[in-house]
C-alpha cells in the first residue's frame, strides 16, 4: 500500500464563497476523492490550522508521499514542521508540490532557489507532454487544454530539473515548465503547475491521472537501489 498524506492550507475554500462553490469540501478532499479510487492507496488529509499543521513526526513516519497545495499562507507554516518534512524527504518520502506550492517554504528549502516566476490571472493553457516515456506521463495524450488557468510564465527560477515532463503554453504566448521532477537525498519531488483555486482544475481527468501517476512515481519503493544494494542482490541471485 502507498500511504499518501494530502496537505492543504484550506483557507480560500472557507473564506471565499466563489471558491467554496468549486471545492465545497476543500481542495484536499477533492484530491482525496479521486485518489481514493486507487485500491493500493491509503489517504489521509492535513490542513494548516491543525496542531503541527497535521504533520507530526508520527504522521510523516507513516507517509510515503506528501502532496502539498498552498497559495497565500506560506509564511504561516512553522519552520519546525518544514525542517521535519525536509528530513523525511531526504530519507526517501516523496513530495508532490501543486500550483502555488512552488513558493512554499519546503520547496524553497529543498531546491535552494527563489522559485519566482511571471504570472497573471485567467488564460487558456495547453499542456504539452514533453517526456512521453516518463512514468508520470503514462496514459496521457500528446497535449490537452484547460479553458482557464492562472498564467505562470518563464523565467521560472528553479534549479535544473531531472526531467521536464510537461510544458504549458498559454494563449497570451507565454510558456512554462509545468511539470518538473527533482531528486533530493533519497526523495523524489514532482512540481506540477495547474491548480489555481478559482478554476475546477482538479476535476479534469488528465490532471487526476497525472497526480495519480505522480504518487506512484514518488513512492519511495521506486527509488533505484543503492550500489551496495545492487551488489547484495547480485550475490543473492548467485546462491
Amino acid at each position: 500500500m502507498i500511504r499518501v498524506t494530502i496537505w492543504n492550507e484550506f483557507v480560500h475554500e472557507r473564506e471565499l464563497p466563489e471558491i467554496k462553490a468549486i471545492y465545497p469540501e476543500g481542495i484536499h478532499n477533492c484530491l482525496k476523492e479521486f485518489l481514493d479510487k486507487q485500491e493500493d492507496f491509503v489517504i489521509r488529509t492535513a490542513t494548516l490550522d491543525m496542531p503541527e499543521h497535521g504533520l507530526s513526526e508520527e504522521i510523516l513516519k507513516d507517509t510515503d508521499v506528501l502532496i502539498w497545495w498552498a497559495h497565500a499562507h506560506h509564511d504561516e507554516v512553522s519552520d519546525t514542521v518544514v525542517s521535519r518534512i525536509k528530513s523525511h524527504v531526504l530519507q526517501g518520502m516523496g513530495l508532490i508540490a501543486l500550483h502555488s506550492a512552488h513558493f512554499s517554504k519546503i520547496l524553497k528549502e529543498l531546491l535552494g532557489t527563489t522559485m519566482t516566476l511571471r504570472w497573471r490571472h485567467g488564460d487558456r493553457e495547453r499542456i504539452w507532454c514533453t517526456a512521453p516515456s516518463h512514468p508520470i506521463a503514462k496514459g496521457l495524450p500528446a497535449y490537452f487544454d484547460l479553458e482557464q488557468e492562472e498564467m505562470y510564465g518563464e523565467f521560472f527560477d528553479i534549479p535544473k530539473p531531472d526531467d521536464v515532463i510537461f510544458t504549458g503554453w498559454f494563449a497570451g504566448g507565454e510558456v512554462f515548465r509545468s511539470g518538473c521532477t527533482f531528486s533530493r537525498g533519497n526523495g523524489n519531488i514532482f512540481y506540477f503547475q495547474p491548480g489555481h483555486e478559482e478554476y475546477p482544475i482538479y476535476y479534469n481527468e488528465n490532471i487526476q491521472k497525472i497526480i495519480t501517476n505522480g504518487v506512484r512515481w514518488a513512492n519511495p519503493v521506486n527509488r533505484l537501489l543503492a550500489p551496495s544494494d545492487n551488489i547484495h542482490a547480485v550475490l543473492e541471485s548467485l546462491k
